[in-house]
């Protein structure tokens, strides 16, 4: 996989909101920079899959194999939205231990959400200045 501009702008803007969660709430715990640097770059991996699964299975929601499979579909989505913050609280204890700790499942989410936001607009600039 190659590594692209945007990605390292990605990166930045997540150690930034990262940065402001740990900042904001006492709950999300970063020991130091280079661990919240590292966690930023867990996250973009992370966020990277999560997203490229959901947009699989939202591209196979309207297609016309029936209403069973439209239904299982969407349930599969259902589960993934969750699942997705599961696996980013479980991966970061297993690479950090106690080194980092992002809080609960609903801080997690929140963080996620703001993330996603927040590259959102970033990426939105880029192509405006461009």
């Amino acid at each position: 996989m190659r590594v692209r501009p945007i990605d390292l702008v990605d990166v930045f803007v997540y150690l930034v909101v990262l940065g402001v969660f740990i900042q904001l709430f006492p709950a999300v715990i970063s020991e130091s920079f280079l661990v919240a640097l590292l966690t930023a770059v867990l996250l973009k991996i992370v966020l990277e899959g999560v997203l490229f699964v959901k947009k699989r299975i939202v591209a196979r929601i309207p297609a016309p194999r029936g209403p069973w499979m439209r239904a299982l579909n969407i349930g599969m989505l259902l589960l993934v939205l969750p699942a997705s913050k599961l696996l980013v609280l479980e991966l970061l204890d297993l690479v950090f231990g106690d080194a980092v700790y992002l809080g609960g499942f609903f801080l997690v989410t929140l963080l996620v959400v703001t993330l996603t936001l927040a590259r959102a607009a970033v990426r939105r600039a880029f192509i405006l200045a461009a």
